[in-house]
């Protein structure tokens, strides 16, 4: 005789808004929980998340677009949700001055949450209740230089697409926000409900280039000049491959010494600069994304000599060594607090 299926006790979500908030950070997580309710129903479970919209004030709440949220709940009211997540702003200083209710709300309830999420520039909101302090965070790429200026003692990664330590989490901008929405899922419901979900919504569960949120590919599509443009897409699909200055001023039609000097002055590093940084994030997406790849092969993928060399780079710019950040940042690694 097959048992049903046992429906444990739906994790309630709070969404936290506030006037001009971003639209698609609070309706990107709730479709994220909306569809892992689907899928659990079909499976016979009961829903796996309750989740409702809150604010300072009852009533409806307009976004940074024509469309407002309806919100049900009152911050601080009631009892506390499993986890609350509070979005952010394109005027996050304007809203973090309109609304100091919210950095109240965030230390008073923080102690009673088994998360406390930031969405982009929402990170500043924690961050200015403390609760950050000696911990990394993420945010919106535009800000994470204020962030850290406004609050030293937070350990801000540009890179990250969302950090987590301890019971908060953090990303960076927008479409980051469902990233994090599905490692949510993941936690809760394990890695096949997550994956069926990033199917629905078109996504990948964990998207390429892991950790980086402005990768060396969405940097070279910003890029003026269309002859350096075509080298550093050239660049970037030939990592592997022994890469010359000579040759890549000879696709620019350069002399060496002028394609120096353009490459710096469009992309803000030299041609050795912008290699070594995208051999680094190559590395570290397939440290990422294959953890039975051995250290050897991945080197060799991206265009170093040695496994020595790769170690090197790592120590160098990231202090960690390659094997230390697969155990951290692999697939198969489970995320574990910090307390």
């Amino acid at each position: 005789m097959t048992s049903s299926p046992v429906s444990l006790p739906p994790q309630t979500v709070q969404i936290v808004v506030y006037p001009g908030f971003k639209a698609l950070e609070a309706v990107g997580p709730l479709s994220v929980f909306d569809y892992a309710n689907v899928h659990l129903a079909r499976r016979g479970q009961g829903p796996g998340y309750v989740v409702s919209v809150a604010a300072e004030a009852l009533g409806p709440v307009r976004s940074d677009t024509a469309m407002s949220l309806e919100a049900t709940q009152v911050v601080g009211q009631g009892a506390a949700p499993d986890t609350a997540l509070i979005v952010g702003s394109r005027e996050i200083e304007r809203a973090l001055a309109a609304s100091p209710g919210l950095v109240h709300w965030a230390q008073t309830v923080a102690p009673q949450l088994k998360r406390l999420v930031a969405l982009c520039s929402g990170s500043f909101f924690l961050a200015a209740a403390g609760l950050l302090d000696g911990r990394a965070a993420a945010t919106h790429w535009s800000v994470t230089d204020l962030l850290q200026q406004r609050y030293p003692a937070v350990q801000v990664d540009p890179d990250a697409i969302y950090v987590h330590s301890g019971k908060f989490w953090t990303s960076a901008g927008v479409t980051a926000g469902i990233d994090l929405a599905l490692a949510l899922v993941e936690e809760d419901f394990g890695r096949t409900l997550a994956l069926e979900v990033a199917r629905d919504l078109v996504m990948y569960l964990k998207r390429p280039g892991g950790q980086s949120q402005f990768s060396m590919h969405l940097a070279s599509q910003a890029t003026r000049h269309p002859g350096i443009r075509e080298v550093q897409t050239w660049i970037l699909s030939h990592l592997d491959q022994a890469i010359s200055l000579g040759e890549l001023a000879s696709q620019a039609a350069m002399s060496e010494r002028n394609f120096r000097r353009v490459f710096l002055q469009e992309c803000g590093s030299s041609p050795s600069e912008f290699i070594e940084t995208a051999r680094l994030e190559a590395a570290r997406r397939r440290l990422e994304e294959a953890n039975n790849l051995p250290l050897k092969t991945v080197a060799a993928q991206v265009g170093f000599q040695s496994e020595q060399a790769l170690r090197s780079l790592f120590l160098r710019r990231l202090g960690i060594t390659p094997q230390a950040y697969r155990e951290r940042f692999g697939g198969a690694a489970q995320s574990k607090p910090d307390d």
